[in-house]
């Protein structure tokens, strides 16, 4: 696929860069997309969630009654799940929902991510370009002239340049990124994806290692 390459102002430069097939253009694969997703968005969750047990309760433990006779269900304490105020009867503990994802499937996910699209004509290539400072109203005019003010969008840059991270930080929706952020849950949530010229080699030497 050949894609033009435009600069700040949304101007053809006539130049045009050519997406390597074995990185845009390969089979997409759903479930590996879906694995890769579902890593993401697990690795994301704190687990700090914490209820107290029957045996982390402070209450008294002396006996509320006796054993027999009152015609009601016996009861060994105010600790009882029971009871109000008593225990949760297995209740969440601290845990992390972390799980192992081989690297090649990674890979692929990330992969299938950009190959969709391509395939769908969401990728736009803009020159490389630079604040002189931070400036979140600069950023907005490049969203303006690239026409996709009021999409969802994900700028892809070789290498980190914080100026350009600062403008965009305020944007709920624009999100700046480097090659070796890029995850296929971004690049899926975003409606546009946005890449710099430099990133273009950045991201065939990354994602092209691995052959299908």
């Amino acid at each position: 696929m050949e894609l033009s390459v435009l600069n700040i102002s949304g101007v053809d430069t006539g130049r045009k860069i050519t997406l390597d097939e074995g990185v845009f253009g390969i089979e997409p694969n759903n479930h590996v997309i879906y694995l890769d997703v579902k890593q993401h968005l697990a690795n994301k969750r704190q687990g700090t969630h914490k209820a107290k047990e029957k045996s982390e309760v402070a209450y008294s433990t002396v006996k509320l009654k006796k054993q027999k006779g009152t015609g009601t269900a016996r009861a060994g304490s105010r600790k009882n799940p029971l009871f109000r105020g008593g225990g949760r009867v297995f209740g969440p503990r601290p845990r992390t929902y972390d799980f192992k994802l081989n690297k090649k499937v990674k890979q692929l996910a990330r992969k299938s991510a950009l190959t969709y699209k391509a395939l769908n004509n969401n990728i736009i290539i803009v020159e490389d370009f630079d604040f002189q400072a931070p400036k979140t109203k600069d950023f907005i005019n490049i969203k303006n002239n690239l026409k996709i003010v009021d999409k969802k969008s994900v700028l892809v840059l070789a290498n980190k340049n914080n100026n350009i991270y600062l403008s965009a930080r305020n944007l709920k929706d624009s999100k700046v990124l480097t090659v070796s952020e890029l995850n296929t849950y971004s690049v899926m949530n975003a409606s546009m994806l946005v890449l710099t010229e430099s990133s273009i080699d950045v991201i065939n030497q990354t994602f092209g290692l691995i052959k299908e």
